[in-house]
């Protein structure tokens, strides 16, 4: 479970995005970022998170949001997702886990009784300044724009 919590500054990073561009936090500097992280590109828990903030994306935006996902996936594999389900914003490929550790999302998750290291599905709010203003750890996947602009 992240160690991050509201008020905290959000740690830096940089990650290539599905256009082979290095994107980083200081990329951000002045907009509010919400910035998720997700287990795997066009899984159904991710696929229905992803798209949720797709469809919210206009509303986002014009509350002065950006919208940054990032996962252990590769560059390819981004864009293969995002084409599929025309997702407007950035996927961050952190193949080695650097960011996902960064930001305490890293650890061990459990299925059908086996222990593997993987994504602790969480989601930051980034305010202008670089801190944390929120961290949501229990994704409502489906509704996660309402969950993210509710008051």
């Amino acid at each position: 479970m992240s160690h991050l919590k509201e008020g905290d500054l959000a740690p830096t990073f940089s990650a290539q995005n599905e256009k082979a561009e290095t994107l980083s936090l200081a990329d951000y500097k002045g907009k509010k970022l919400v910035l998720y992280f997700y287990p795997k590109d066009d899984t159904p828990g991710c696929t229905a998170e992803s798209c949720s903030l797709r469809d919210g994306y206009p509303r986002f935006q014009a509350k002065g949001y950006e919208i940054l996902g990032v996962s252990p996936d590769s560059v390819k594999k981004h864009i293969k997702f995002q084409d599929k389900y025309n997702l407007p914003f950035s996927l961050l490929a952190d193949e080695d886990h650097t960011v996902a550790e960064a930001y305490g999302v890293w650890g061990e998750k459990k299925f059908m009784g086996k222990a593997y290291m993987g994504i602790l599905r969480t989601t930051f709010v980034i305010d202008e300044t670089g801190k944390i203003e929120r961290v949501i750890s229990k994704v409502d996947t489906g509704n996660h724009t309402e969950q993210l602009l509710e008051p």
